[in-house]
């Protein structure tokens, strides 16, 4: 093989196996991280579903009762799970004692209405749990 062949081989080889690693994507030379602590992981996003243990209902209610005026339900509207919480019944965020009390509700939004605390998600106002006192 001449030396002009030998180099295009040569040129050929280290493309390829350059473009290979560039595929393969950045290579770390640093040493594995430590999985994140539990006090730096961020909050499970709201759901559309949400199961609180007795216990953790009856710290909602007794930190939320009283925090929101109890509205009436608009015509039609029935609160419960899945449903839509419509426009005119105002939304507040679960406040930081609430949340530190029960974790699960941090993502949330909350009302009262007709006597049954509502906890909804924010992002599609869709209500995840009734809880009655």
């Amino acid at each position: 093989m001449n030396k002009k062949a030998s180099l295009a081989l040569a040129t050929g080889l280290l493309l390829v196996s350059a473009t290979a690693a560039s595929a393969a994507g950045p290579q770390s030379t640093s040493s594995p991280k430590a999985p994140p602590s539990a006090s730096s992981t961020m909050s499970k996003p709201a759901t559309d579903r949400l199961s609180l243990t007795s216990t953790e209902q009856k710290s909602a209610w007794k930190d939320l009762n009283g925090q929101a005026a109890n509205q009436n339900a608009p015509s039609g509207f029935q609160p419960q799970v899945g449903a839509m919480v419509p426009g005119s019944i105002k939304l507040e965020p679960v406040p930081s004692k609430t949340a530190t009390n029960v974790p699960s509700l941090k993502a949330f939004d909350f009302a009262m209405v007709q006597g049954k605390l509502l906890i909804v998600n924010p992002s599609d106002k869709k209500i995840a749990d009734v809880i009655t006192g």
